[in-house]
């Protein structure tokens, strides 16, 4: 099973009908000049790429922005459209007094597999207290929780928030927390690298193409600023693909991949048994 596990689904076609949120969307996401896709073209852009699944992606940026890029609901709604392909995240803020109870009715009603969050939009840490009772959640529902880290193109970001080190005691204090530092943490990718071979419940993906083409960049972060090595034989169980669609183009980034050297059993684990592991469940 192939799983991309970072993308945002904002431009869907099903959850566009209205002209104000689709021009906000465009505004917070930083993304101009893109369509928005029936899922047909999405299941085609999957096929071509080889992926089986996609974990779709919401931000709820209330407190800085408003609202929501994309909802829970419409997180839910999409999924319901194709659950076979579809895996669903849900994101609250951590701002908002009722962001716990959102939460909950996410993982229960909604049955949402994940939290996303983005530390760098609204400008906090990941030890701030404010976020206590919503990892306590999490791990009371035994749910996974994917940060943005490293840089980010959204506007009015600040990476210091989501520099990977910054977490450290996140994962110390809290083992039993499986969480992702999404885009590996570039361009702090060796502090990514120091947690995962220190803390077994610290994950990443591999949404990162920032500079040159897919191939070249791959190789400089996987080959170069991370020997493949460290992946190969020691990080190998904490690797996911992550893509960032529609940023980025799924397909290059997929095929780069199988051009770094791993071996085989490797490659399994990125494309998707690490996936299953860090969403706790078989899918």
């Amino acid at each position: 099973m192939f799983i991309d596990m970072h993308v945002h689904p904002d431009f869907y076609l099903s959850i566009n009908e209205d002209e104000e949120r689709l021009n906000f969307r465009h505004r917070v996401m930083n993304i101009h000049k893109n369509g928005t896709p029936p899922l047909k073209h999405i299941f085609n852009q999957m096929n071509c790429a080889g992926l089986d699944k996609l974990c779709l992606l919401p931000q709820d940026y209330t407190t800085v922005e408003g609202g929501a890029t994309v909802t829970n609901e419409e997180i839910k709604k999409i999924v319901d459209q194709a659950p076979d392909r579809f895996i669903g995240f849900a994101s609250v803020d951590p701002f908002d007094p009722e962001a716990v109870e959102r939460l909950e009715m996410a993982f229960t009603d909604l049955g949402l597999l994940g939290l996303k969050l983005n530390p760098g939009k609204q400008k906090y840490y990941p030890t701030d207290g404010v976020l206590n009772p919503i990892y306590d959640l999490c791990e009371k529902y035994d749910k996974p929780i994917i940060f943005h880290s490293g840089l980010s193109w959204e506007p009015g970001t600040l990476s210091k928030y989501c520099r990977p080190v910054e977490f450290e005691e996140l994962a110390d204090g809290r083992p039993k927390l499986r969480i992702c530092l999404a885009h590996f943490g570039w361009p702090w990718v060796q502090e990514t690298a120091m947690l995962m071979v220190k803390y077994p419940n610290v994950y990443a993906d591999t949404a990162i193409l920032y500079f040159d083409n897919a191939k070249e960049f791959y190789t400089q972060v996987f080959t170069k600023d991370i020997p493949s090595t460290w992946i190969d034989r020691s990080l190998r169980h904490q690797v996911m693909f992550g893509s960032d669609n529609p940023r980025f183009e799924q397909i290059r980034m997929a095929e780069a991949l199988t051009q770094l050297g791993f071996r085989e059993s490797t490659l399994e684990l990125i494309r998707g048994k690490n996936a299953l592991e860090f969403l706790g469940c078989s899918l």
